[in-house]
């Protein structure tokens, strides 16, 4: 048995903003559910560590909300495979149960990659790459791009092939960030407060009011497409 303390010292490495507020918040979301002593203390086992990792890991690495992550969860532990899980992780965890083997491999996928690594895992062209760089679609850290480097990198290669440049890209960048102050202002009192519980809670609004504005979006622009078909 690990007390939260012992249970941050083992996340703190892949996940430096771990804090122990967090791991309490994730407790009062049902996403795990460590043992009490008679005194009050939580006592965590070992495959709630892997959970918790396994949790962590996907917001980290797919930007999924907690109630999908929950439901996810639950899925799995009726050994059940999900039919909405995210993108690219279907075939290696479901049906399986949440272990250290599991956690492994998920928390393995935050990978920084290459210029030439980007090139070869999006299919994009070197001068597509350089000009998604210079019209700032994309950016790198030492000459290391992240995963959603590589997902806007994939997208935007795609939009090549329909004749679509980087030039003509930029105002999706400029919607991005205009589309970020909403929901930054969203949750402001919840970022003014500085424990780790509320951060949690700001950043699982940020993604709800994310997710809501891409449906917005989305139906926007299909009346718009449904209306060339009229």
């Amino acid at each position: 048995m690990f007390n939260i303390g012992e249970v941050l010292a083992q996340l703190s490495e892949d996940f430096p903003s771990v804090t122990a507020s967090k791991i309490r918040f994730y407790e009062e979301k049902g996403l795990v559910t460590p043992q009490r002593t008679p005194a009050g203390y939580r006592q965590f086992t070992e495959s709630h560590i892997e959970r918790l990792r396994f949790v962590l890991a996907l917001q980290r690495d797919h930007y999924l909300p907690l109630k999908v992550i929950r439901d996810y969860l639950d899925a799995i532990d009726r050994g059940e495979g999900p039919e909405n899980v995210p993108p690219g992780v279907s075939a290696s965890i479901a049906p399986r149960m949440v272990n250290q083997e599991l956690a492994a491999e998920i928390t393995g996928r935050a990978r920084k990659l290459s210029a030439d690594q980007l090139r070869s895992e999006s299919g994009a062209s070197a001068e597509l790459i350089n000009s998604l760089v210079s019209f700032g679609l994309i950016s790198s850290m030492g000459g290391l791009f992240d995963d959603h480097a590589l997902r806007v990198t994939k997208a935007c290669a795609a939009l090549a092939a329909h004749g679509l440049e980087p030039r003509h890209l930029r105002p999706f960048q400029a919607a991005a960030e205009r589309e970020f102050g909403l929901v930054e202002r969203a949750v402001s009192p919840l970022t003014s407060r500085r424990d780790g519980a509320s951060q949690a809670r700001a950043a699982e609004a940020a993604r709800e009011i994310s997710e809501l504005c891409l449906s917005l979006h989305s139906a926007l622009v299909q009346g718009h497409i449904a209306r060339m078909d009229s």
